[in-house]
């Protein structure tokens, strides 16, 4: 029969264990291009045609450029708030959006601007006419801005109907996807449950935070 001392010492060599085998599961992200090992935070590729994001490091990021010429693009990290942009209710109607988070973006291969908006089973593409597009555009000409491919307006509207603000950005286009992983892993049953939107409102106030706006002055 076992002492209580050899019990301890075997469940201090399982935890140890079992630590060790946690260890060797966490994958370390790599430089899709060279290989080397990337921190929390590092640079993404774009390959346009299948809108694809590819990690890469600092020194093969330089390698390419935001702007079309290159069949992959950089991802920029700027984030803007736009605290002044017009988007009338009807407006929003004329869109048919069936959620009220959506981003858009000029995409190059399609030669058109493209909404997408973040669900259950990830980043779904409105197949609808963005008709009042350009209206939008000539009334908020920070859009005109935007890069294509990489940049999109990200829009939220939730709770606009029981008098939160609207939130507007123009972000890169992997805090977009970002966003649309979150609801697709956090989702639980037909609402949504607390904890996906308890994500949404960390990732936005992330977003404030790397625009140079604190949340306090944008809730003022």
């Amino acid at each position: 029969m076992n002492s209580p001392l050899q019990d301890q010492s075997s469940t201090a060599g399982s935890i140890a264990r079992l630590r060790r085998f946690a260890r060797k599961q966490t994958k370390q992200e790599r430089c899709e291009l060279c290989g080397l090992a990337l921190g929390p935070e590092h640079q993404h590729l774009l390959d346009p045609p299948t809108r694809k994001l590819l990690c890469a490091c600092e020194a093969c990021s330089l390698l390419f450029t935001s702007e079309p010429g290159t069949k992959l693009r950089r991802v920029p990290r700027r984030a803007r708030f736009l605290p002044d942009f017009k988007l009338s209710n009807s407006q929003w109607s004329e869109l048919q959006i069936p959620i009220e988070l959506v981003f858009f973006f000029y995409s190059s291969p399609a030669e058109k601007t493209i909404a997408m908006y973040p669900s259950p089973a990830g980043a779904t593409e409105s197949l609808l006419p963005l008709d009042v597009w350009e209206e939008i555009v000539r009334e908020n000409p920070a859009l005109s801005e935007m890069t294509p491919d990489v940049e999109a307006l990200l829009v939220s509207r939730v709770g606009a109907e029981r008098g939160f603000r609207p939130q507007y950005f123009i972000a890169p286009i992997d805090e977009c996807y970002r966003l649309a992983g979150l609801i697709r892993i956090h989702w639980r049953g037909l609402s949504g449950g607390t904890g996906v939107w308890r994500e949404i409102t960390a990732f936005f106030s992330a977003l404030k935070r790397k625009s140079g706006v604190s949340v306090e002055s944008v809730h003022a």
